[in-house]
């Protein structure tokens, strides 16, 4: 399992979700109050997934086991050909990220990763990411527009501009569009194959594209999932995880 695989794995759906400047106000509408947007509520979620990460030079890919308990932990579980290589268990505190190939272990509290990344990270944003639930909370100032297959709506953090393409038919988010206004840096989410799971809609499919600048000059990094099973319920599960002593922290 390649470590920066498994961090970049976790990181990059928070890349955008605020800024030290203040906000611009957007304009709000009516269109606001009315739009229906379904969002996947659940107790306990488990399911099994493949993910494959490509930076335009290497191709890698793994199978995902992921259990999640609604606001308060998400647990994964990595594998290559039938080979446990890592694992990862993120809580309200912090990521602890195991690599068995490797024999070490990483951990992030939320401040150093806004450090290092430079904009706030928590726990709610990657449970939503997850989950294909919104990012941000909806805001008197956001705005709705409304168009023949689908709803626009437009928020605002800091200098990051949000849009958030939901199928009208399902009320479902199918594409997240984040734009850093000064570095032009952006990540599009989207979420396809839209299946029932009990009473819900779930995205069994989905594409994370993150375009970015760095001094080495721009990177563009794609990861892509596909669920081949899902659950939600109010079952309770386990969550076990432990680090063997002999492996090292870095």
């Amino acid at each position: 399992m390649h470590k920066r695989f498994i961090t970049l794995l976790l990181a990059i759906p928070l890349l955008f979700q605020a800024c030290s400047k203040k906000a611009t106000p957007l304009v709000g509408g009516e269109l606001s109050k009315t739009l229906a947007i379904q969002e996947i509520d659940f107790e306990y979620f488990q399911g099994k997934a493949r993910l494959n990460y490509n930076d335009g030079k290497k191709e890698r890919e793994v199978k995902a086991t992921i259990r999640v308990r609604k606001d308060s932990v998400i647990w994964m579980t990595f594998s290559v050909i039938g080979v446990q290589g890592g694992k990862a268990l993120i809580n309200q505190d912090s990521i602890t990220i195991v690599s068995t190939v490797d024999k070490e272990y990483y951990v992030f509290d939320y401040a150093e990763l806004s450090k290092r990344f430079n904009f706030k990270i928590n726990y709610k944003v990657i449970q939503a990411a997850f989950l294909g639930n919104l990012i941000q909370s909806r805001s008197p100032e956001d705005i709705v527009e409304r168009q023949a297959t689908y709803d626009l709506l437009a928020q605002r953090n800091g200098t990051v501009f949000i849009k958030n393409y939901i199928n009208a038919s399902l009320s479902k988010i199918e594409k997240v569009e984040l734009t850093e206004e000064d570095t032009k840096n952006a990540i599009t989410l989207n979420y396809t194959n839209f299946q029932a799971v009990e009473n819900r809609i779930f995205p069994y499919n989905g594409i994370i594209n993150l375009f970015y600048k760095t001094p080495a000059g721009a990177l563009n990094n794609v990861i892509t999932f596909e669920y081949n099973k899902a659950e939600v319920g109010d079952k309770e599960l386990r969550f076990p995880f432990n680090i063997p002593r002999k492996y090292e922290r870095r």
